[in-house]
């Protein structure tokens, strides 16, 4: 029984050690991009020898990976806090617009670098990162089906969704804090712009 606690301390330290690790990789990821970035890189920037991070990935690749992945369950947990409570189709998408924009451009999350170097994973990767991409997503889907039953949108097929995440996603390179519109005028915008009015019209 002694043990035990000094074990369970070194385990949440590793685990703590480890989100440092996906947190610095993600800021330079997006800020030097993943190619420039380096393994050194990234022990630098949390205080930890070069070969220390192998300790706890296998790869830079499955650094990426792992970025990709925190970054997808951080916006899905986020998603769910937002929806709470709500039964309006329109109160709900209003909710996921701002929550998708809020975490790819002010809650400095992992998830822009899934915008970001999405070609850089490899095809194994890749289809651990979709898994979650699609549950992500999955939560959209009944909010955009309510609106196209209401008459709120045109479309609510896949081209329409990967148009609306491909807008919504595109403000990552234009957006600047303090640049003239707010995160909530922007997603006002956004909202206006994919709304049909209660006629059906645009």
């Amino acid at each position: 029984e002694r043990k035990a606690a000094p074990r369970k301390a070194a385990a949440a330290d590793e685990g703590n050690r480890r989100a440092e690790l996906i947190r610095a990789a993600g800021r330079l990821f997006v800020d030097k991009g993943y190619d420039a970035t380096t393994i050194r890189d990234i022990a630098d920037a949390v205080g930890m020898r070069s070969g220390s991070p192998f300790y706890h990935f296998k790869s830079k690749q499955d650094m990426l990976k792992a970025v990709m992945i925190e970054g997808l369950q951080a916006a899905l947990e986020a998603q769910q806090a937002a929806l709470a409570g709500l039964k309006d189709p329109e109160e709900k998408f209003r909710a996921l617009v701002k929550s998708h924009l809020r975490i790819i451009l002010e809650d400095h999350t992992e998830f822009p670098v899934l915008l970001y170097e999405w070609r850089a994973l490899s095809e194994e990767s890749r289809a651990e990162v979709i898994a979650v991409k699609d549950r992500y997503e999955a939560v959209w889907q009944p909010v955009l089906r309510e609106l196209k039953k209401a008459g709120r949108i045109a479309d609510d097929g896949k081209v329409a969704r990967l148009l609306l995440f491909g807008a919504l996603n595109w403000t990552v390179q234009w957006y600047r804090p303090g640049g003239g519109l707010t995160l909530d005028q922007i997603a006002e915008r956004a909202i206006e712009f994919f709304l049909c009015d209660k006629t059906g019209k645009r």
